[in-house]
């Protein structure tokens, strides 16, 4: 019992720490568009090079946290496949 508890544990830890890198990420790309609102005006064209390069940040942040979204659920499911063996041994 102790095994699950401490995987259930490691998993609640490691989804805590994915949605802390996503506020990070997300803070980031804050960050990023203030300097873009600063550096570059707002033309109001549809596809103007500043519309294009802000598509282009959330883009990349959205395909940086689906990846760590998926590597940490692979992670929680190896630890929970070796809680499972853990547990059949005993």
């Amino acid at each position: 019992m102790a095994s699950s508890e401490s995987g259930s544990d490691g998993a609640d830890r490691m989804i805590e720490s994915l949605r802390g890198a996503e506020n990070s990420a997300l803070e980031a790309v804050r960050k990023f568009l203030d300097t873009v609102n600063g550096a570059v005006p707002d033309v109001s064209a549809d596809d103007s090079p500043r519309k294009r390069i802000i598509d282009s940040a959330f883009k990349m942040t959205e395909e940086l946290v689906d990846t760590w979204s998926g590597f940490a659920q692979r992670i929680v499911k190896v630890g929970q496949n070796a809680a499972g063996e853990s547990e059949k041994e005993e």
